[in-house]
């Protein structure tokens, strides 16, 4: 069985673990444009603020490959695919065919239609190069800005703050992490970062990207206020790169659409990450990622695996901060009780989320050690009726 794999993300690397574990003796050849091995896309801003290397970041080192007889085609571009034929088409016009075929494309960066994204010292920051040009250009800026209060928004600013440049985070939602968090957690992390040094402003939206000589030199908001910056950093969400789907002709909305065993519209032909979209859903999230590749990877070997969704869960640490967001932590509709414990002065927000007795949702900011206890109570969709306010208590540990 031949395996081809188009990206070389974190859905691609899962994707190679399966395959190499269920089908040992296959040929799997993996297509990336990026000139590096695989590597972690959460770490680029520690990267950028110089606190780790490079190898450092990698899924698995080149040797890891090398054993297993994998090979990594890195920095070549796939310009078509070819789904009649069974090929792929490489930019230098070579053609490659596979028995399976794995599109792991991932995102890329969205840069919203404002006037003045195209100035110099306007950055995005989803590549190893990316991080590297933001890093030079820094190097003769005072003052930056950051459009997008997200995950990578936030710790894009914390790494310019660590290269010594002053930072402004400018969110249109009000309040940060609006993925993620609520308002009162997002308020609550706001004053956690501006303790930092961090300024923050919520509730702005940007009408324009403001420049002098044909260089950046800030934003101006739509109330009229002017932010002054040398540099802006774009950190206003991805789009999943679909690009090649569509022009084979496969059905796609959002992001590449594929059945529960990760199946796209053309046969021997999956889809997996970022770029996958499954019953109306791009979850762009790396548990998605993982899961989907892993099932897309043993229905590909003959191993009928079914994929039935992902419980959205983050763990991780936003500018130093402990937080986990599980499941439906902002819900609409009726049915839903949602409690909460706030502790702004110490940095910490719990919320609980239950319909029908049932936890389904879950916020734990400056809290680590429950984030197993409520991923496990979520996935089982527990009952917790009987002791829900209890739960909220730092040293509650429900029996059973």
């Amino acid at each position: 069985m031949r395996y081809v794999i188009v990206g070389n993300g974190a859905a691609a690397a899962t994707a190679v673990e399966t395959l190499t574990e269920v089908d040992p003796k296959a040929s799997i050849e993996v297509y990336g444009e990026e000139p590096y091995w695989a590597y972690r896309r959460p770490q680029l801003p520690e990267f950028l603020a110089g606190g780790v290397e490079v190898e450092k970041i990698l899924i698995h080192p080149p040797a890891w490959y090398k054993e297993r007889g994998v090979s990594v085609q890195r920095g070549v571009r796939v310009e078509a695919l070819e789904p009649s034929a069974g090929t792929i088409r490489l930019a230098d016009d070579r053609t490659v065919p596979y028995d399976r075929l794995l599109l792991a494309t991932g995102a890329a960066s969205f840069i919203p239609p404002l006037t003045g994204v195209d100035l110099e010292g306007v950055f995005s920051l989803r590549t190893l190069d990316d991080a590297r040009s933001i890093r030079t250009y820094a190097q003769n800026c005072r003052r930056a800005v950051v459009l997008g209060g997200g995950l990578l928004g936030l710790e894009a600013a914390r790494a310019l703050r660590t290269l010594g440049l002053e930072v402004v985070v400018v969110e249109v939602y009000g309040w940060l992490l609006p993925r993620q968090l609520d308002r009162p957690g997002g308020e609550i992390l706001g004053s956690i970062i501006a303790g930092m040094g961090i300024q923050v402003l919520t509730g702005s939206a940007t009408e324009c990207l403001a420049g002098r000589d044909g260089r950046v030199s800030g934003l101006r908001l739509e109330d009229g206020r002017e932010v002054e910056g040398e540099m802006v950093l774009i950190s206003a969400g991805v789009r999943p790169r679909v690009e090649l789907a569509r022009q084979a002709g496969l059905a796609v909305n959002r992001g590449i659409a594929v059945d529960s065993r990760l199946r796209t519209t053309a046969e021997g032909i999956y889809a997996a990450g970022d770029c996958a979209e499954f019953e109306g859903r791009v979850y762009g999230i790396l548990p998605a990622a993982w899961e989907q590749a892993r099932a897309a990877a043993q229905n590909m070997a003959g191993q009928e695996t079914l994929y039935s969704g992902t419980i959205p869960s983050t763990t991780l640490k936003v500018v130093g901060v402990d937080l986990t967001s599980i499941g439906e932590v902002q819900p609409t509709g009726d049915g839903f009780v949602e409690l909460r414990r706030s502790e702004p002065e110490a940095g910490r927000y719990v919320k609980l989320v239950l319909r029908e007795g049932r936890l389904v949702g879950a916020i734990l900011l400056g809290e680590r050690r429950r984030v197993r206890l409520f991923n496990r109570l979520i996935a089982k969709q527990a009952d917790v009726s009987a002791y829900a306010e209890r739960l909220l208590e730092p040293d509650f540990e429900p029996s059973g």
